[in-house]
């Protein structure tokens, strides 16, 4: 392995890297952004659009030119199991919210994460409808638009600054009267964002998340004070075989300790 110094102007040079290419990327997904494209559905239920493989091509174009020692893993590519033996790899999303993005709605992103040894250390959220670009490496904080920004302190817990699906979030109000939740964000990453900037007060992901989702937005997350880990409280891992994951909660230290608490007392089986 290199040394520290060297690590560092690495690490120096994939952030300069990985910035400048997902603005490009998200300049791109915005070019074709309430144009006619064609889409079509992966799976069970995921949408994809020519727009999604575009932006997926400069990413991967780009950053694998840039580091071909790294692995690569993204949504839109096949998965090549020889990212299980790097130690750098980029975990990638091209559009995030993709349904948001087909129907002309702003809640869509692009994110990508650099990831060593199973944790993010470098991140870039581009929202480029709402002209929103969240940036982090690894002890260094977290930017929105070049200006630092800090998740919102507190224990307390106002349901209209808390976004997530409905029956997870129920479970933490005392009172059985009906909650009303900050409005959807269709981009789950955008949406974890959120929590780093101090818009939201904290922010779930119901089960069945994948890495591409969540690593840029973790980094993110946890350089603005906050936390973001399993409901359990467990850290989340990345590049591991197993790409999903289970309920997920992001919010600052203190109020992220007391919904993991509550959720350890009251556990969802």
């Amino acid at each position: 392995m290199a040394d520290a110094d060297t690590d560092d102007g690495i690490l120096a040079r994939d952030a300069a890297l990985l910035a400048e290419t997902v603005r490009d990327a998200g300049a791109l997904a915005f070019s074709l952004f309430r144009t006619e494209l064609k889409n079509w559905t992966k799976g069970a239920s995921s949408p994809v659009s020519e727009a999604d493989i575009a932006v997926n091509d400069l990413l991967e174009q780009r950053l694998r030119s840039a580091t071909p020692d790294y692995g690569w893993l993204s949504e839109e590519s096949a998965d090549d199991q020889a990212r299980l033996g790097k130690r750098l790899v980029w975990i990638v999303d091209p559009i995030d919210g993709t349904r948001s993005y087909l129907a002309g709605r702003e809640d869509w992103c692009v994110s990508v994460a650099l990831v060593e040894n199973a944790s993010p250390v470098l991140a870039a959220v581009f929202a480029p409808a709402s002209e929103e670009f969240f940036f982090a490496a690894r002890g260094q904080g977290t930017t929105r638009n070049g200006i630092a920004v800090r998740a919102a302190a507190g224990t307390d817990l106002d349901f209209s600054r808390v976004a997530g699906p409905k029956p997870l979030v129920q479970r933490l109000s005392p009172s059985t009267h009906e909650i009303t939740l900050h409005p959807r964000i269709g981009s789950l990453a955008l949406r974890l964002c959120r929590v780093a900037h101090g818009a939201l007060d904290a922010a779930f992901a119901g089960g069945n998340s994948h890495d591409w989702d969540l690593a840029a937005a973790n980094l993110i997350v946890q350089e603005a004070d906050g936390k973001m880990t399993a409901l359990s409280g467990d850290a989340i891992e990345y590049n591991r075989r197993e790409l999903a994951h289970g309920v997920l909660v992001a919010a600052g230290h203190d109020r992220h300790a007391r919904i993991v608490e509550h959720f350890r007392n009251r556990p969802l089986h």
